[in-house]
Formats: C-alpha cells, structure tokens, sequence
C-alpha cells in the first residue's frame, strides 16, 4: 500500500483535467488519469500535447497509470476506481472532471440528443464518480483530517444563465448543488465535497469562443479581469480543495472567473 495520497481524475488528457492532473502530481499524488484516450484534443493550449498526461506525469519525476473508460458508466467507472484501490490500496481524491459542450443553440433549437449528452456526461458523470468514490472512502479510515475529498468541476454555467446554452448550465446547475447535497450528507463521516466554477479558459472547448473575434471581444468586455483564465488556474484552486488546508471547507463551490459572475 502506498503511503502517498492516490487521486483519480476524469477527462484527464486534455485541459482543464490535464492540467489538474499534472498540478495534483506535483503536489505528490499518485495520479490515476482517466479518459476515452490518453492523447490530449486537438486545438487546445495543452503543453507538449503529443505526450498523454500520465506519461508525463512520469517524466517529471512522478507517478500515474492511465485507464480508459467513459464517464457516463457505471462499470468502467468502477474499473477506474478499483485499479487505484488494487494497485496502491486506497484512493483519497477523485476529481470529476470530464465535461463536454456541445455548442451554442436557444432551447428551440436544442436537440434532445444534444441534451440528454451533455446531462449523461456532464451531470450523470458526476453523480457516478462521486457514488463511487464516496462508496469506496467510507470502507477507509480517517488520514488526518479527511476520509476522502470530491472536487468536481463544475461551471459559471451553473450559477448564473449563459446565452444560449440551456443544458448544458442545466448540467452545471445540477453539479452545483449535487456538490452541496453530498457535503452535506457526508460530513459527519469527514469526506470533503466541493466544486470549483471555471469561468472562460483557454482550452480546446472554448476556443470557438476565442477565435471568433466578436465573442473573444464579447468575453473580454465581460470579465472585469483584464485577460482570460487557463487551465493552471482551475488546477491551483483544486489543489487547494485537495489538501490539507481546506480541511474546513465542505459543500463550496470555488468561484474562478476574473469576476465574471460578480457583475
């Protein structure tokens, strides 16, 4: 058994969930990354992109397995967490993390199809790697302050209404208050949930966003922070949840926009 703290992460070759993976690493865990591949997407701002995160993770001196699996399944979900458990005998982070968008449209015009992906991957998702990990932290004793913690990356999406993307703030709002509910249900058994909500980053799911010159403009006439977050800066703040100096904080939903949403 592995005295090192073990951390899952979902949507973990590209991103957001890539750079949470790498940071999670350098703060000494042993990383479990997880995905439908382990190359990073095409067309984001990922550092050396032809290298799969665990591999690097390893390259730099640190420790990771990658195994494939979809967010939205029970069974090769729990294949993810029981590969953690078996290889280094216990888990004590799990970063919900992989998220889809899939592009802008009224309610109107919204496909069901569309719909029901983006709440399978984006809420569902969440929903089975929280059940899981919660499941699998409550066989485990208390390590200092916690028996387990859940980020899950949730979105400014779920606090306040973006133009034209109903469900996929349906999905967040969902994530938002799903991470109250178990924090709330759970404490008293000392396992952490909280959320962080991104604001626009630079990744591969917003760049759409950035290339096109009058919604780059828009998102920038919006934020009050002079320039646009990346993926570093969601990674530092599930640092923070992941650690020991959070170890009061329970049922948050950590705000990372450039004052996006306190306008």
């Amino acid at each position: 058994m592995s005295e090192q703290k073990v951390a899952v992460v979902t949507g973990a070759s590209s991103g957001n969930g890539r750079a949470i993976a790498l940071r999670l690493a350098t703060d000494g865990l042993i990383v479990v990354c997880s995905d439908l591949q382990p190359n990073a997407r095409p067309g984001g701002y990922d550092e050396e992109p032809d290298v799969p995160t665990h591999e690097l993770i390893e390259t730099r001196g640190g420790a990771a397995t990658f195994v494939v699996a979809n967010a939205t399944s029970m069974g090769e979900m729990s294949e993810v967490v029981e590969a953690a458990v078996s290889q280094y005998g216990h888990l004590d982070v799990m970063v919900n993390n992989a998220g889809i968008f899939t592009g802008l449209a009224t309610i109107v015009d919204e496909s069901e199809e569309d719909f029901d992906k983006t709440i399978a991957v984006n809420l569902k998702g969440v929903w089975i790697g929280s059940k899981l990990a919660i499941t699998q932290f409550l066989q485990q004793e208390v390590n200092g302050n916690s028996r387990g913690t859940v980020v899950n990356i949730a979105s400014i999406g779920g606090l306040v209404g973006l133009a034209q993307e109903p469900g996929y703030c349906a999905s967040k709002g969902g994530v938002v208050n799903l991470t109250r509910q178990l924090a709330v249900d759970f404490a008293d058994k000392k396992i952490h949930v909280n959320a962080v909500c991104p604001g626009f980053l630079e990744t591969a799911l917003v760049r759409p966003f950035l290339d096109d010159p009058d919604l780059n403009a828009g998102l920038h006439a919006q934020s009050p922070w002079p320039n646009l977050g990346t993926a570093s800066d969601v990674a530092k703040a599930v640092s923070f949840l992941a650690g020991d100096e959070s170890a009061w904080v329970t049922g948050s939903n950590l705000v990372v926009d450039g004052g996006f949403t306190a306008r």
